[in-house]
């Protein structure tokens, strides 16, 4: 599991698109904000494998997080 920073952009058009302020090669989209955050986690693991396939550190903003506590999450919740 890693902490990162996620910025939830709502898209004129309709649906959102994700990035990430330590993470400038995630980006993805979705039609709702569930889908688009489901679809930050596929694009984390793909951006991960580049770094990784080319021997580069992931940056510092970007953490492991290995501990079975509780985990803070802020997110959108439409009634």
């Amino acid at each position: 599991m890693y902490k990162i920073p996620l910025l939830l952009s709502p898209q004129p058009e309709g649906g959102f698109t994700v990035s990430s302020p330590v993470l400038p090669e995630l980006v993805t989209e979705g039609d709702t904000a569930e889908e688009a955050l489901s679809n930050a986690r596929d694009a984390l693991a793909a951006v991960i494998e580049i770094y990784e396939d080319q021997g580069r550190p992931l940056p510092s903003g970007l953490k492991q997080d290995v501990s079975v506590g509780p985990v803070w999450l802020e997110t959108l919740v439409a009634p």
